[in-house]
């Protein structure tokens, strides 16, 4: 008899553990279109399979408003095998999609929803962020319930992956990023994992599926970023840009 009320802390405290758990960034259940957008991170490359290429910041002050640029564009790399459509924005002409370990960074429109980094959020910082701890990894094993999410490894409950990227180890490269949600809306097992935009290695070496560029650049689009205004990346092909961008309303590049 006097063991019934030690389980019953045990659950209760298990309890109140679970509901405790923290899965950050996460993105929210319904996608806002782009079309809700008044901020972009654009991306565009010479081709498909180029890795180099090249971004720029717009914004609008209202949604009928026209796109105005902010600054100046900076350079980019991209995934070792260039771009690949996403299947949430691939045209019904397109046959190949982007798949987990193809090495191609996602060609298509996707939310920004959160920025991560090594340093603690900075107080002026309006938008999601979270600080990266040993136990912080992105799932990157297709058969977990956690895959394509960052989450800390001893607050998640269930640990039922096989691989991920433990993110502070890999050092300075995210060392400050922001997570892209591309096969976030829903998640689709095996399209493709963990996709940031953050600091490059240097300006020849590609990544292996993300968007990299110099750290004074990710500091920009960070302290850029407004969640209230619903930053996306845009990321495409010069030819396919051009073709897409009235269709689409993309911002108008010189």
């Amino acid at each position: 008899m006097r063991r019934l009320p030690a389980l019953g802390f045990f659950l209760l405290a298990f309890s109140f553990t679970v509901a405790a758990q923290v899965k950050t960034p996460e993105p929210p259940a319904v996608k806002k279109p782009f079309a809700e957008s008044l901020q972009a991170v654009v991306v565009t490359t010479p081709d498909w399979p180029t890795v180099k290429g090249t971004a720029r910041l717009f914004e609008r002050k209202t949604l009928r408003a026209k796109w105005t640029a902010v600054g100046d564009e900076f350079p980019i790399v991209v995934g070792r095998s260039g771009l690949g459509w996403a299947i949430e924005s691939a045209p019904e002409s397109a046959s190949e999609f982007k798949k987990e370990g193809d090495g191609k960074a996602p060609a298509g429109l996707f939310p920004l929803t959160s920025a991560f980094g090594s340093s603690p959020k900075p107080e002026q910082l309006n938008y999601p962020y979270t600080k990266l701890e040993s136990s912080t990894e992105c799932v990157d094993d297709p058969a977990s319930s956690h895959y394509n999410k960052i989450v800390d490894r001893f607050k998640v409950g269930n640990f039922d992956w096989k691989s991920s990227e433990k993110m502070l180890a890999v050092g300075e490269e995210y060392g400050l990023g922001v997570f892209v949600a591309y096969n976030s809306y829903p998640v689709r097992r095996g399209d493709g994992s963990c996709i940031f935009l953050h600091v490059w290695k240097d300006a020849e070496t590609a990544t292996s599926g993300c968007t990299a560029m110099e750290r004074r650049n990710v500091e920009r689009i960070v302290s850029w970023l407004d969640n209230t205004r619903n930053p996306y990346l845009v990321q495409l092909p010069a030819a396919e840009y051009k073709k897409l961008r009235k269709k689409w309303n993309l911002p108008k590049l010189k």
